[in-house]
C-alpha cells in the first residue's frame, strides 16, 4: 500500500509505503507500484495508531445494550424514572433491565425500594443498575429473587434487610447470572473509527478464562486491536500471541475496605517474583498513600503503575517519582465529571485532580486511558480535555496541569513507560497507523473536531471513511 500526500508524523508532507505489515519506505515522490493499493491522504496527518491504556472491553460491550442512568444522558430523578419505564416496556418476558452510569446527583442513594416504586407498573421485570464507578450494583426486589439467596453475596443490609445494593460483587454475580458475553465487534469498530489500534484491558477480575475468551474474539475477527490483558495472578502464565499478551497484576483498592497491608505487600512481591509488574487502582489520597507504602515495602519493578491517580498531592508526587512508577490517567474526566467534582470533592484535593503537567515535570511517565464504559472511549475528547482542563459547564480545573497538543496526543502512544512524545514514523515500524481528515496543525487547534479517515493495524485496514459500522 502507498499512502500519498500525508502530513507524516515526525517528517512533514510526504508519502509512506507499507509492505509485509510494516512501514517499508518514507519520502517524497514515492512511485506507485503496479497492483499496489493507493490511498490519497490529501494532506491529512498520518500518525502512529493510538493505544487506550485503561479500558474494560467486556463491560463496555455489555453497556451498549444497557440503559444510560446518569449524566449527561439522565440529569434528574424524573428523567431516570422515565428512561427505566420506557426500557421496561420494551423488554420481552423474563429479560433483565440493565442500567449503567448511575450517579447520586440524579436521585440520591437509590435502593431496592426506590426501584420497586419507580417500576411499580412492571413488578415482573428484574432490574440491576450499575453505579458509574463500577463497584456497585443496585437491584430491585424481583432482581434479588432472580439471583437467589442474597445473604450469600456481598450485599448491604440495614436493620436486617437487604437494601439491594451489591458492592464489589462482580465475581460473585457471574456465578449467579451466567450467560454469553456480549460481542466485541461494535466496540472494536468504534475504536478503529477513532484511530485506536491497541488497548489495555484493566479489569481486575480477568482470569485465564477471560484471556482465552479474548483470544477467541481475535480469532473470530470481533476484536481487531492489539490487546494487553491485566487481571489476577493466574494470568502470569498466559501465553503471549501475535496481538495478545498478559499485562500487570491488577490490584483494585477501596478506601472504605482496604486489604491487609502485609498481605498486599506479599501479593506485590509474589507478582514481582514472577517477573510481573503491578497496576494499582488509586482514586483517593488514602488509596494512593497505602499503595506507595506497600510498593516501597515490597520493592518496585519496571512497569509498576498507578491507575487513575485521581488525587496526587505534592508529597505523593515526589514519592511516585522516587519509586519510578508510571501513572495512567483519565483526563477526559475533567470534562465529563468536572462539574460534579467541583461540588463533591474536598477543596483541598481539587488542585491535585487528575494531574498531568505536574507529573511530567516531576519526570514521571504518564499515559492515558478512557476507562470505558465508565468514561467516553473517544481519545480525541480526552486529548481536548488534557489541553483545556474545561468542564462541560465551562469551568476550569487545575489549568496549571494542562498539556500542549503534542503531549496530549502522546498520552495515547504505544509505550506508556517512554518519555511523553509520540514516536516519529520510521521504516521498520509495524504499520499501525491512523489517518486524520486534516493536517496536524489544524487537528491540534481543535482536537474535539478531529475525524479519522482510516485506521490500519499491521497494514490491514481496520476502518476507512465511508464504511458501515
Amino acid at each position: 500500500m502507498l499512502i500519498r500526500g500525508a502530513d507524516l508524523w515526525g517528517h512533514g508532507l510526504g508519502d509512506l509505503r507499507v509492505a509485509g505489515g510494516r512501514i517499508a519506505a518514507l519520502g517524497q515522490g514515492l512511485v506507485h507500484a503496479p497492483g499496489e493499493a493507493l490511498v490519497e491522504a490529501r494532506g491529512g496527518a498520518l500518525l502512529p495508531g493510538l493505544h487506550d491504556h485503561h479500558i474494560h472491553l467486556l463491560a463496555w460491550a455489555a453497556a451498549q445494550a444497557s440503559v444510560a442512568c446518569g449524566p449527561p444522558a439522565v440529569a434528574d430523578e424524573s428523567a431516570l424514572i422515565s428512561a427505566l419505564r420506557q426500557a421496561a416496556a420494551r423488554l420481552p418476558p423474563g429479560a433483565w433491565l440493565r442500567g449503567v452510569g448511575y450517579h447520586e446527583s440524579v436521585a440520591g442513594e437509590i435502593d431496592r425500594d426506590w426501584l420497586d416504586q419507580a417500576l411499580r407498573d412492571y413488578p415482573e421485570v428484574p432490574v440491576r443498575i450499575q453505579h458509574r464507578g463500577g463497584r456497585l450494583w443496585i437491584f430491585n426486589s424481583r432482581g434479588l429473587d432472580a439471583i437467589g439467596d442474597s445473604t450469600e453475596g456481598p450485599f448491604e443490609y440495614r436493620e436486617g434487610r437487604c437494601t439491594g445494593r451489591l458492592y464489589e460483587g462482580d465475581a460473585w454475580l457471574r456465578t449467579r447470572l451466567p450467560g454469553q458475553r456480549s460481542s466485541l465487534a461494535a466496540v472494536s469498530t468504534y475504536l478503529a473509527r477513532r484511530g485506536v489500534t491497541s488497548v489495555t484491558d484493566t479489569t481486575p477480575g480477568n482470569d485465564a478464562a477471560a484471556y482465552e475468551h479474548f483470544a477467541q474474539t481475535q480469532v473470530r475477527g470481533e476484536l481487531r486491536q492489539r490487546l494487553v490483558v491485566m487481571g489476577g495472578e493466574d494470568l502470569a502464565h498466559g501465553v503471549a500471541l501475535d496481538c495478545l499478551r498478559p499485562g500487570p497484576c491488577k490490584i483494585h483498592l477501596l478506601e472504605s475496605n482496604l486489604p491487609d497491608f502485609d498481605a498486599t505487600v506479599a501479593r506485590i512481591a509474589a507478582s514481582h517474583a514472577l517477573g510481573r509488574s503491578v497496576a494499582v487502582h488509586c482514586v483517593t489520597r488514602t488509596e494512593l498513600h497505602f499503595t506507595l507504602a506497600a510498593l516501597e515495602a515490597a520493592g518496585t519493578l519496571a512497569g509498576d503503575r498507578i491507575e487513575h491517580g485521581a488525587v496526587v498531592p505534592p508529597d505523593a508526587l515526589s514519592m511516585i517519582a522516587r519509586l519510578g512508577l508510571s501513572v495512567v490517567s483519565q483526563p477526559a474526566f475533567i470534562t465529563e465529571r468536572g462539574d460534579q467534582y467541583l461540588s463533591d470533592v474536598d477543596p483541598d484535593d481539587r488542585p491535585w485532580l487528575y494531574r498531568l503537567r505536574g507529573l511530567v515535570d516531576a519526570g514521571i511517565a504518564l499515559a492515558a486511558g478512557s476507562d470505558a464504559p465508565y468514561g467516553s472511549a473517544d481519545p480525541w475528547g480526552a486529548m481536548a480535555a488534557a489541553v483545556s482542563r474545561r468542564t462541560r459547564a465551562g469551568a476550569y480545573i487545575g489549568t496549571a496541569e494542562a498539556l500542549n497538543p503534542d503531549q496530549a496526543l502522546a498520552l495515547f502512544r504505544p509505550d506508556p513507560f517512554s518519555p511523553l512524545a509520540m514516536p516519529a514514523l520510521t521504516v521498520g515500524m509495524p504499520a499501525d497507523l491512523c489517518l486524520l481528515d486534516r493536517p496536524w496543525s489544524a487537528a491540534a487547534a481543535d482536537m474535539d473536531k478531529v475525524e479519522v479517515c482510516a485506521t490500519w493495524r499491521d497494514g490491514e485496514c481496520l476502518w476507512r471513511e465511508g464504511e458501515e459500522g
